[in-house]
């Protein structure tokens, strides 16, 4: 397994990793998105391969505290290809944020994680990576 940063090139795979999470999208926006988080050096895009074959991302955002001094990641976006969970993806794919996170002198590392159904498996990883339920999130839309 290798873990390498997201190019241009890997947009048909974000697109399809996005459908996966749950988030319908196409090649166009993807292309969008990807340009506008490429423009800033606080995020973060790290590609999971497995046998040669992207199976997996996870989005990073780095953001700075207003209670503290310092700065964090937040997890904005993490997904195994359905076809290959239970391989250690996910778990590679938070170490090497953590590891990123460290790097840049994050003091914290945090996530957001719906609570449907399809997600608790998703939980049990964080849990077991040493990740604690911390607090409820709420969103509005704003369209």
């Amino acid at each position: 397994m290798q873990i390498r940063e997201a190019t241009v090139n890997d947009i048909e795979v974000l697109t399809s990793l996005m459908e996966q999470l749950g988030y319908p999208t196409t090649i166009e926006s993807m292309r969008i998105r990807m340009n506008n988080i490429e423009l800033s050096s606080d995020y973060h895009t790290l590609l999971a391969l497995y046998e040669g074959k992207v199976v997996g991302m996870i989005g990073l955002v780095k953001g700075y505290y207003y209670e503290m001094d310092g700065s964090y990641v937040r997890i904005v976006a993490l997904v195994v290809d359905s076809y290959f969970r239970g391989k250690g993806i996910g778990k590679k794919l938070l170490k090497e944020a953590e590891s990123w996170a460290r790097r840049i002198g994050a003091t914290g590392i945090g996530l957001n994680s719906g609570n449907r159904p399809e997600r608790f498996n998703a939980h049990k990883l964080y849990k077991n990576m040493g990740y604690i339920e911390k607090s409820i999130g709420f969103a509005k839309s704003l369209i």
